[in-house]
């Protein structure tokens, strides 16, 4: 037997938006920091996953969220797309089954940087 002893906590089910998830660990509301975020934004793919649920205003299933993007992106690559993004404090996932489903953390996001999200989330004006 090893001498080292791995601790494993179960995060207990919380509920947002009337939503009952268990939630998949990112950081808490006081330590989503800038740098994070701004570095998480920097990719066009995520930007663009960012925009899409700003715009749905509502828990999406991951793999649709960029459907209608014109955006392909693999499994695998949404995968860790959805990670930074998480890590970085920009959404919530829950699990439901073998679905995923994301959501924005639009109300944190705007009490720690306000006016950030709706920054990089207007769509471009036409000339």
């Amino acid at each position: 037997m090893s001498n080292h002893t791995m601790r494993v906590e179960r995060q207990q089910v919380q509920s947002y938006d009337g939503v009952m998830i268990e939630p998949i660990s990112g950081p808490d509301s006081a330590r989503i920091d800038l740098v994070s975020v701004l570095g998480a934004l920097a990719d066009p793919v995520r930007l663009a996953y960012v925009q899409a649920l700003a715009e749905a205003e509502q828990w999406m299933r991951c793999g649709e969220v960029l459907q209608d993007s014109g955006k392909a992106v693999a499994k695998s690559t949404l995968s860790h797309h959805l990670r930074v993004l998480r890590e970085a404090g920009l959404t919530y996932t829950r699990v439901d089954g073998a679905r995923r489903y994301v959501s924005l953390r639009r109300d944190d996001l705007d009490k720690q940087f306000p006016g950030l999200l709706d920054a990089v989330c207007k769509r471009p004006r036409e000339s």
